[in-house]
């Protein structure tokens, strides 16, 4: 049995599995064994080959699986999102008076320091730290307001 069922299914942990599977057929239906139309190893061997065709047709009936696309695989995003956010930040910025627009530039845009700011623009430093503080809240009170609409 195990032979015949190795050579249908080519592996032989699947031909075991088969064979134990036809073995507790028979033990599960011995009236078949004992019908006197045939010899008990044609019996068996019949279903060997009967398992390894549901096997088969199991296998051929489910869709082919495919495989995940890899994680790393580039994905275009929808850029709605920061046109939406930029259009909203531009708003909020001209709103700002003069003053904490020119800080904000100065700090954010441009990347200099507190004392740079405040020796570009010719300010004190606590003056340059107060107004982008102020202004980035009132950005952000605009930016909220504006989103919530």
């Amino acid at each position: 049995m195990l032979a015949y069922a190795t050579q249908l299914t080519r592996d032989r942990a699947a031909a075991e599995d088969v064979v134990q599977e036809a073995l507790v057929r028979a033990w599960r239906h011995p009236d078949s064994l004992n019908n006197g139309k045939g010899s008990v190893r044609g019996w068996l061997l019949t279903v060997v080959r009967n398992i390894v065709l549901d096997q088969i047709r199991a296998r051929n009936r489910r869709p082919p699986e495919v495989g995940e696309s890899p994680p790393d695989a580039a994905v275009e995003g929808d850029h709605a999102d920061q046109v939406v956010t930029s259009m909203v930040v531009v708003d909020a910025l001209s709103k700002l008076s003069n003053e904490h627009r020119e800080v904000l530039e100065q700090v954010y845009l441009r990347g200099n320091t507190v004392a740079e700011a405040a020796e570009a623009l010719g300010i004190p430093p606590g003056t340059v730290k107060s107004r982008s503080f102020y202004a980035l809240r009132a950005l952000r009170e605009a930016g909220t307001e504006r989103l919530a609409s």
